[in-house]
Order: structure tokens, then sequence, then C-alpha cells
């Protein structure tokens, strides 16, 4: 397995009530733009989240294959939710289990803010460490995957490193995110270099001198570095491009189309 290049549909989810397509268009516009698979999550998988097989035959008559599967119900730090969370969990690695080299991806801890700090992480680590091990009984892989949106329990190289020593225990992978390391305040080389040996998947987003978010290419972010990187350390996996900037609401899929043509231009 060599290093294979995928779509994330957040570009459409975030769009909400802006966007009237359904899944098979979504599917139809990654395949259009030279892609080779697909993330997806359970906020936009509707009811394919029923039908692993027909979702499998839909990627298959358009020459995609499942990269990962993102589960975000909560930031994973409510007690109260707990065992909603782990419910849907379970779903979740159902429904991945139905597709080849099934990896499940989960959304970074997050809380309305830090007043309980310490708690609402534990609370977190908790819950990830439950997956993980359940997964590892279930043939799947598992990987966190910290974010920098509002509410974001997990910003700093510091807390970075306390999540992963924290679950490594448990076999729970990473996956770090170009854009959201960097907007955490981050230097992205040196997160993709300390716990390499935990990466299992990556994302890539670009992001501006003020942590906006940029089409690849058109931010501060060296993509040519981390894919050198990347190969030098015989990295095998999946490199999600996911697109979050002005151009996704304009037009998502020639957004998807000029990630995919940049990351062409670095040999991917």
């Amino acid at each position: 397995m060599s290093i294979r290049v995928g779509c994330q549909t957040y570009t459409w989810e975030m769009l909400g009530d802006c966007w009237a397509g359904s899944v098979d268009d979504i599917l139809d516009a990654i395949a259009a733009a030279g892609y080779q698979g697909i993330e997806i999550s359970n906020n936009v998988i509707g009811d394919y989240e029923d039908r692993p097989g027909d979702f499998a035959e839909a990627l298959n008559d358009r020459g995609l294959q499942l990269a990962a599967f993102a589960y975000a119900r909560t930031g994973f730090s409510e007690p109260r939710e707990e065992q909603s969370d782990r419910r849907g969990a379970q779903k979740a690695m159902a429904f991945a289990r139905c597709f080849p080299e099934p990896l499940l991806a989960l959304g970074g801890p997050a809380s309305p803010n830090r007043k309980n700090y310490e708690t609402d992480l534990d609370c977190a680590i908790c819950f990830y460490k439950w997956v993980a091990r359940q997964a590892q009984e279930q043939g799947l892989r598992v990987v966190v995957h910290p974010h920098s949106h509002h509410g974001s329990l997990v910003e700093s190289g510091e807390e970075y490193a306390r999540l992963l020593a924290a679950t490594e225990d448990a076999g729970l992978q990473f996956n770090p995110d170009t854009g959201h390391i960097a907007r955490g305040g981050q230097d992205v080389f040196a997160c993709f270099q300390r716990p390499r040996s935990r990466i299992a998947h990556v994302h890539f987003k670009d992001v501006d001198a003020h942590g906006q978010w940029a089409p690849l290419g058109e931010g501060q972010l060296d993509f040519p570095r981390l894919v050198a990187f990347l190969r030098e350390t015989d990295w095998e996996g999946w490199i999600i491009a996911e697109e979050e900037s002005a151009a996704a609401w304009d037009d998502p899929s020639q957004a998807i189309r000029h990630n995919r043509d940049y990351l062409a231009s670095l040999g991917l």
C-alpha cells in the first residue's frame, strides 16, 4: 500500500441547508475530480449507513474506495452523553467493518468552554480508549483527529502530546490535520515528526497568514516538505484533502478539483 489520495465530505457538510444535493452527487463530484477514495462521516452518510452493501456498490461504480468512516457526534467530553456516544461509535464500527482496510476516524475532544478542562478531557480520553480497544477486537484501526474549531480541548503541542500519551496503550492512532495544527499555533512539520509512528491517516488543509482557510497551495503551509517527509519515512496510507475555504462555498466541486490538481502537481 502506497500513499493514496482521498477527499473528505465536510466540504458539503459545512454548507448545511445551502446544500440540497445527495450523497450520490458528492460521490460523483469526488470521482470526477480524480480522487481514489472518500472519507465520509456519520453526519453525511444518510440512509446508506444502514445499507453498507449499497454504499460499497456506489463507490465501486465510481472507482472509489472508502478511505475512512468518520464519527463525530459530540465532543466526547460530557459524561451524560457517554452511553449515546458509545452506541454511535458501535454503529460506526459496524459500518466501517463492511469495507476493506477499515478505518474509523474519531472527531477531536471538545467542550463549550474550558471551565472543567481536566474532567472534560479525561472523559474524552476514556471514550477514545474504549473505542480503540473495541475496534482492535473487531479488526479495525481507529484514529483521533484533533481540531481547532470553537471548543476544542486539544490545540497546543503539549495538549496533542498529552492526548496521544494517554491513549497509546489502547492502540489509538493519530490523524494529523495540517490546517488545524497550524491554527492551533503549532509548527506543522514538528507535529508530524514527533508522533510519526502513530500517524495512520492524514488530512491536508491550507491556511493563510491570518489563520483563515485557503485552497491547497494558496496558503502558508509547506506541503511539498510534508509529502517528502512522509515518503522518506516510508509512510503508507491515505492523504485526505479537506476544503473549508470560501471557494468551497462558491463551488464545492470546483474547489475539490483544484485541490486534486494541486496534489497531482506534488506527484500524488
